[in-house]
């Protein structure tokens, strides 16, 4: 992923409070990673761990040393700053750019941007930004639903009835995310958030009935923009040979963004139900979350009876009365 200087200003501009100090040179310059960081060590000459690319934020400590150097440790030092090859470079708290900082960042092409921000706020509302926006992302065809809260993917062959699944749930009072479409960013290690895209956000394609507002038609209650992609629910034709799971213990996983899901594959049959069946699935996953597992706890309580019915047996082989 990767997005330019100009991407940032015509997205955040607003929200961080920027002002492009070296006018358009350098707005096409790519940000190719989510790392931002403060230069102290690189000011101070020790440049030899330093990883180049890094966006770089100026603070008020940071130009306050600046001030405290010579002229040609200055110049060394902004030198040095601007080799690192910084997609740009943040000055915060509105202060004055310095004038040396200034003529070697517009003979290298490097872009300066002010902000107005504290040095602290700045960071706190760039870095969730950068992080969505660097973020391992894909898209599947597939169905996003919440129910009861929990997450649904549903995916299946094409016709196979995950819009139409997901509209029953609607109807139930359950929310939309996303249909036809999916698109899956990755959030940290382990979190996939789940949207729709821009144009299908609140639709619904219905075969033999065509698109559909939800938003329009259920409310504001029944649609939501993203949500956290907790279970896979994958519709299949029934059929006699397919290997389904009857208790729940050998729970199934599948891989998204290299992020493990329990899956749940339901074999579709005149008269199923799977509306409920999908309602259960995130029932079951909320009593996971506080504690209990149903199908452990039947397995326990079968090896409990099973345990006790060889020791009677035991008891009745050696009794001669």
């Amino acid at each position: 992923m990767a997005l330019t200087v100009q991407d940032l200003i015509d997205q955040k501009s607003r929200t961080l409070q920027l002002e492009a100090v070296t006018g358009d040179m350098g707005m096409d310059r790519q940000i190719t990673g989510s790392e931002i960081s403060s230069p102290g060590l690189v000011l101070a000459g020790f440049t030899a761990r330093f990883q180049k690319g890094r966006l770089q934020v100026l603070g008020e400590t940071e130009i306050a040393y600046l001030r405290t150097l010579s002229n040609d440790t200055r110049m060394e030092a902004l030198d040095n700053l601007t080799t690192l090859e910084a997609p740009c470079v943040f000055v915060t708290k509105g202060m004055s750019v310095p004038r040396m900082l200034k003529k070697l960042a517009l003979e290298r092409g490097v872009p300066i941007l002010r902000s107005k921000l504290t040095t602290a706020e700045f960071y706190r509302k760039i870095i969730p930004f950068l992080l969505e926006a660097m973020a391992p992302s894909t898209s599947v065809h597939a169905s996003l639903a919440d129910v009861f809260g929990v997450g649904l993917l549903f995916t299946g062959r094409s016709g196979i009835g995950k819009s139409e699944c997901v509209l029953d749930l609607v109807e139930r009072g359950h929310r939309l995310v996303a249909d036809d479409v999916v698109n899956i960013n990755l959030r940290g290690t382990d979190v996939l958030i789940g949207s729709a895209t821009e144009l299908s956000r609140r639709y619904m394609e219905i075969r033999g009935v065509g698109l559909v507002d939800i938003f329009t038609l259920f409310g504001a209650r029944a649609v939501r923009q993203q949500k956290r992609i907790e279970v896979v629910v994958e519709l299949k034709e029934w059929d006699k040979g397919i290997d389904v799971d009857r208790t729940g213990l050998d729970g199934q996983t599948t891989n998204i963004l290299g992020v493990d899901l329990p899956l749940v594959v339901v074999p579709l049959n005149p008269g199923k139900n799977i509306t409920v069946i999908s309602e259960v699935v995130a029932l079951n996953l909320l009593l996971r979350y506080s504690g209990i597992d149903p199908a452990n706890a039947f397995n326990a309580r079968l090896l409990r009876q099973m345990a006790e019915q060889r020791e009677l047996r035991e008891y009745l082989a050696e009794d001669y009365e």
